[in-house]
Formats: C-alpha cells, structure tokens, sequence
C-alpha cells in the first residue's frame, strides 16, 4: 500500500516509540491519523505525496502499533500537548526542523497544539474535518450531542467505555463508519484489518479513551489558557471538510478558524468525514495545491 516506504519504530520519548513509515524525498511532510485508525489510512495519499515530499507517516501515542502510556487520573499522558511533543522529536530525530503538516480528526487537534507550542517548526499546515476542541465544547447543543455522542460516551470514568468496546472492538470500529455488518468500501481491506488489529493490542482501547478523556479536561485547560495569551496559529492554514460531513453542515469552518489563525483558506471535498479514504483524488489535489 506505500510502494517505497519504509516501516521503522522510532523512540520519541523515555518509553515511548512510534510506529511510523517513511517514503519520498524532498521537503518534510508530517501526516496525523485520526480516529480509530492507524497511519493507513494515508495509504492513497501519501504515496503520490512522496513524488515531491519526503512524507512521515506515524500512529500516534496510544494508537495502532505505537507505545501506549498507561492512564494517569489527569490523563496527561494523552494530552494534545504531549502527543504535539512527540511529533516534534520525531520529526526532530528523521532530520527535519521545519515540516509542513496534515492532520485528520484526532490528528489534527494534536496538529493544532503542535503550531500553538511549537509554532517555529511548522511552515504550513492541512487540518482535515474538524473545528476546534474548545470551540466543539463551547458551541455544543444537542445535534452536536448527538452526532457526537461518543466524545461523551469514550470521556466517561474508566473501565465503562473499555469494557463496552472490549465485548465487541469489530461492531465499535463499524459504528464509526456508520455501518454495523461489513466494512464501508472507502475502508481498503488491509487498512481495516490494520485499525482492528490494533484495536487488539493491549491498552489501545484504554488509550483511545484516555484521549477523549484528556480532550475534556486537560487539553480545555490549554486551549483556555493559549486563548488567554493570545496564541494565534501564524502559518498559511488550510482547512478541508467533508461536504456530506456534520463539521462543514453545523459550522462556518474557515471563519471559525479565522477566530484561531491569521491566514486561512478552505473548501469543502466531496465525502464524508473520512477525506483521504472517500476522496483521495479531491484531497490530494487540495494538498498539493497548498504544501
């Protein structure tokens, strides 16, 4: 599926490695997967990146086949601020002080923090399908409670969601796509065996919850306090989202972003929330368009 990549596990941290596959040359280029998937799902997008980039595919903290910090009472361990800090020395360790960067869903909120924390490595960044966690949370009303139940329901005080999603991790994993029996097409076979093999791994469902944890505490105290000092996103910012999608029907995606960045551009792809998978023609004609 990534035709001249390698597949290296990289220690960012004490304790903590990434599984992260490489490929191309040229300009760094750092994509973030979303949930509950692993680095395949750039599988369509990141070997036509790699004709013009050097792209850096890794799962994040607690997913996939990355290290998996245990739960901690203050969930730091899955802040957006400590996976930000894992990129950066990865990143860091392949060579590349400056990188442009992509994130989807969960990706990109740890791209968000990254370009508040360390806004002198990023040159450009893509966030795909998502308005800001603190703007998600201020903004709720009860469409957002619906179509984003399991914010809520992945939040709540361990073990109910773990043991909830351990009974059955396959029908958890559908439910994201919206089917409960076979997999959605835009699901490649060997992307979907990989986002439930990794559902198996010890501690991958503890630490997918553990972030959702830590997106209602902790990550609100740091994006509180970033919009207290008058932290700004100061590179060119693009912003994707899913035409069929909830994020481009509930909100003005570029004009909220305006409210957190100084220079935005967006448009809609024609999918769902899975962009890269639904979509790949549309997305990656954005992307290189703009990286």
């Amino acid at each position: 599926m990534f035709p001249g990549f390698t597949l290296r596990s990289i220690e960012v941290a004490p304790g903590i490695a990434l599984r992260t596959r490489i490929g191309g040359s040229g300009p760094p280029v750092l994509l973030l997967h979303g949930n509950p998937q692993t680095h395949l799902m750039w599988h369509a997008v990141a070997p036509r990146l790699a004709q013009r980039f050097t792209v850096v595919c890794p799962d994040l903290r607690g997913y996939g086949f990355s290290s998996k910090p245990p739960p901690s009472l203050d969930h730091a361990a899955y802040a957006k601020r400590a996976m930000a800090a894992d990129m950066v020395a990865l990143m860091a360790r392949l060579g590349a002080e400056r990188f442009r960067l992509v994130g989807h869903d969960r990706g990109a909120r740890v791209a968000h923090r990254l370009m508040l924390d360390h806004p002198e490595r990023v040159e450009r960044a893509a966030l795909l399908d998502i308005i800001p966690t603190l703007e998600h949370f201020e903004r709720a009303d009860m469409g957002f409670a619906m179509g984003y139940y399991h914010w809520f329901f992945l939040a709540q005080p361990a073990p109910f969601p773990e043991t909830l999603i351990a009974a059955d991790p396959r029908f958890w994993l559908l439910s994201h796509s919206g089917k409960h029996g076979v997999p959605p097409d835009f699901f490649a076979p060997e992307a979907f065996a990989d986002y439930l093999a990794a559902l198996h791994q010890p501690g991958t469902i503890a630490a997918i919850c553990e972030d959702y944890r830590a997106a209602a505490t902790i990550d609100l105290e740091h994006d509180r306090a970033s919009r207290a000092a008058g932290q700004r996103i100061r590179c060119p910012l693009l912003v994707l989202w899913g035409a069929k999608g909830r994020v481009g029907a509930w909100y003005d995606v570029p004009g909220v972003w305006r409210l957190y960045a100084e220079d935005v551009r967006g448009q809609p792809i024609p999918s769902g929330h899975y962009l890269a998978e639904e979509a790949p023609g549309e997305t990656l004609t954005a992307l290189e368009a703009f990286l």
